[in-house]
């Protein structure tokens, strides 16, 4: 039997044992009663967003969002990064070319070819290291990643002919470039690039030292999972980086993700515990006082609040979510523009599920005029489902009048 068929009899089966007409359904739902009447009786499909609004509210523990979720992807092949990207550093590369690296760049610093007894040069990358980070906020990723790509490059390179006591901080360094610059890379819209260079990052962090990183790679390709809607595979790839040999903001960081996983599929207990774990692993973490650079988000002040809300609106709750991420959105620095589109987008969203659709489209507004300075593979899966939702009530003129921008950023030019 179709996803069609089998939903609508087992939504009016729910609605009905929780004694609700279906005027009182399609009220609480903020959906147009013909609407649900044509699911119900098989004539409609289902979309995902309904079946989270359906489950949360009837209590279904996820059994509506199973009956649409599409077929997920392999979990074992997302364990498995992909093929090495042609802008990969290559550490065995990288550690028998030595200088070498630096002289073929002919990059200079006063005027002198950079030499590996220039152990000062590690404190002025780490100062390009977040000048960059910072830009990132507020540039195209892909002006950006030749840039990154280069610098990485040159620190490892500096690693590898460094005397051994600059060694070790100047490998971590090189991890930490590379890392971002498969941030970069996804937002892009490449998530092959984007995982090659995150296990690039593993084996510079090994080289300094850093057995850790490999664990966080789990949680960065969970992220592409998630954004790909596995969410069997987000959850597997999360919970192999929460041993408890891990440091705390790692295994928080993998709680979080977890916790995405789960709302994906409204496992609302799973997700629950997970972000109760999340924060306080997050809350134990004293890595934004250390010297290295922070791994993960450097602008939301609380991860697991945020999540919260973000796990929210994937839970079938708008309402709760648009609360959290209201108040959270709010703690944001007005510098970080990728990241106030990124959950911007998100609180609009929650804000149109729960009916309020003046004040998502006014959200809305401000931030489509973000997103040419920044723009944003991940976000603009956002900004997509903020267009679904907004369909729905084409009578309102703020919707109406927000369409044209929406298209704008939609266009393949900018996807």
């Amino acid at each position: 039997m179709s996803t069609t068929l089998r939903f609508g009899p087992e939504l009016r089966r729910l609605r009905v044992e929780a004694g609700l007409t279906l005027t009182e359904f399609s009220m609480a739902l903020n959906y147009d009663k013909g609407h649900l009447s044509k699911v119900e009786r098989g004539e409609r499909s289902p979309s995902p967003e309904l079946a989270r609004r359906c489950d949360a509210f009837l209590g279904a523990d996820g059994e509506l969002q199973r009956l649409v979720a599409r077929p997920e992807a392999d979990s074992d092949s997302a364990e498995s990064p992909a093929g090495p990207s042609r802008w990969l550093v290559g550490r065995r590369a990288v550690l028998s070319a030595g200088t070498g690296v630096l002289i073929d760049f002919g990059l200079k610093l006063g005027g002198q070819a950079l030499s590996s007894a220039d152990a000062p040069l590690l404190g002025s990358y780490r100062i390009q290291f977040d000048q960059l980070r910072k830009l990132g906020q507020s540039t195209a990723p892909e002006v950006l990643l030749p840039l990154l790509e280069t610098q990485t490059r040159m620190v490892a390179g500096l690693a590898s002919g460094a005397r051994s006591a600059s060694q070790a901080p100047a490998f971590l360094l090189a991890s930490r470039f590379a890392e971002f610059t498969g941030w970069m890379a996804q937002e892009a819209g490449d998530s092959d690039a984007a995982l090659g260079w995150t296990g690039e990052a593993v084996e510079l962090a090994r080289a300094g030292g850093d057995p850790y990183l490999s664990s966080y790679a789990l949680v960065r390709r969970a992220l592409v999972t998630m954004y790909g809607g596995d969410a069997a595979g987000t959850v597997a790839l999360a919970r192999r980086a929460q041993s408890s040999e891990l440091p705390p903001r790692i295994r928080g960081l993998a709680a979080q993700r977890e916790a995405q996983g789960h709302a994906l599929v409204g496992n609302e207990v799973e997700c629950l515990r997970s972000l109760d774990r999340a924060r306080e692993l997050l809350a134990a973490d004293d890595a934004l006082n250390g010297a290295e650079p922070v791994i993960g988000t450097s602008h939301v002040s609380d991860p697991a609040a945020m999540s919260t809300g973000w796990c929210l609106h994937d839970l079938g709750r708008p309402k709760a979510a648009a609360e959290v991420l209201d108040r959270e959105y709010r703690r944001l620095p007005p510098h970080a523009l990728r990241t106030r589109a990124r959950y911007g987008f998100r609180r609009s969203l929650a804000h149109a599920a729960s009916g309020e659709v003046e004040h998502a489209c006014a959200i809305a507004g401000e931030l489509l005029g973000l997103m040419p300075a920044a723009p944003s593979a991940t976000v603009n899966s956002d900004v997509r489902r903020l267009a679904r939702e907004l369909s729905r009530f084409r009578s309102s003129r703020a919707v109406r009048d927000l369409q044209p921008a929406l298209a704008c950023v939609l266009a393949p030019s900018h996807s």
